[in-house]
């Protein structure tokens, strides 16, 4: 039998589902079992979970549009969020983030740098990264850029799937290009220059094209998306051309495998009996665009219907058993599994 293959996911939306609890036991549920959704941390241990980018974000308000793609057709984008509106979810996602770490008695540990990840990962305890998906609750000043750098955020995306202040991302509509809309604003320029002086992560995995192509030309950090396909086999806006995913292998940088079914899928349907083939077959197509050393896995997680065959943060093992049986050998199972994205953060913190 093989040695399990430690898992490090590049986006997880349960600070999100937490947030959205009302019961009063999401935190309690979290640690002990028997969460709603995918992520609590016996399941995590079950999947061999070691780390990732724990997600804050601003969901749109009620009836204003679509978090998550559903079949074919245009999905408009949701209307722009104030720096107030967008504050208010981020803020209690942080604070339920250090609730979890707290609550967890040593289980799950905040870290900064990948020699954290990795003295966390030796003490048994399970690594959690910090993540802005959207930022839309940041002023153009920047100043709550330095006051989350200074709570240990180490990873943002400069927007979701709507217009703010710095960019526009992409709809979710099927199908579709992701070459909609301007790039950068000036702040969002100004933006990119401030994370790349800080060593954020910056997650390309809501862009538009424009946008892209401005971070491409001026950040001097590696290329990164978090959590996105291939446009070339799933025609969806959210997934990259590959075109884009030239200058991401240029650039050294990474890509993790979206398990949500409408970015595996042809036909872009959100159906949880997608088979594994499907994410076999991404990973196999993002291998021979970038390489074995650029690619791993971006769940998206509490964000998006997963394969039944996974079903949770648990069932992760299967995938690399899928990929086993399809050829893949340990070493390249390790790199998509952990040490990948170890690397690639390693290369974008500086350390």
């Amino acid at each position: 039998m093989p040695d399990p293959i430690p898992y490090f996911d590049g986006h997880n939306d349960v600070l999100l589902r937490l947030f959205l609890d009302k019961s009063g036991k999401g935190i309690e549920q979290f640690v002990d079992g028997g969460a709603p959704g995918h992520i609590d941390l016996p399941r995590a241990r079950q999947g061999h979970f070691i780390g990732g980018l724990f997600a804050t974000f601003s969901p749109p308000a009620p009836n204003t549009g679509s978090t998550s793609p559903n079949g074919t057709g245009e999905r408009p984008l949701p209307p722009q969020l104030s720096n107030a509106e967008a504050w208010a979810s981020i803020s209690g996602e942080a604070a339920l983030f250090f609730r979890a770490i707290e609550a967890s008695q040593g289980a799950l540990t905040q870290c900064r740098s990948v020699a954290e990840i990795r003295a966390a990962n030796g003490r048994g305890s399970i690594a959690a990264v910090l993540h802005m998906e959207g930022a839309d609750a940041i002023d153009p000043d920047l100043y709550l850029l330095d006051v989350l750098y200074a709570a240990g955020l180490r990873s943002l995306g400069p927007v979701w799937s709507r217009q703010n202040g710095f960019g526009t991302g992409v709809p979710f509509s099927f199908p579709g290009t992701p070459d909609i809309g301007p790039g950068l604003t000036e702040d969002g320029k100004r933006l990119i220059a401030a994370c790349n002086a800080k060593r954020i992560l910056i997650d390309l995995s809501h862009l538009n094209e424009a946008g892209f192509w401005d971070v491409a030309k001026l950040s001097n950090s590696p290329l990164i998306a978090t959590h996105s396909n291939v446009h070339a086999i799933s025609p969806t806006p959210r997934n990259l051309t590959d075109k884009q995913l030239a200058a991401i292998r240029e650039s050294n940088g990474f890509v993790g495998l979206n398990f949500a079914t409408s970015f595996l899928r042809e036909d872009g349907q959100m159906r949880a009996d997608t088979g594994l083939e499907w994410m076999v077959r991404h990973l196999d197509a993002l291998i021979e665009r970038l390489g074995e050393d650029n690619v791993g896995l971006g769940s998206d997680f509490d964000g998006a219907t997963v394969p039944t065959a996974i079903g949770s943060i648990a069932g992760v093992p299967a995938l690399f058993e899928a990929l086993r049986a399809h050829g893949y050998n340990e070493p390249l199972l390790r790199k998509i599994g952990s040490e990948n994205w170890l690397a690639a953060l390693t290369r974008v913190w500086g350390e």
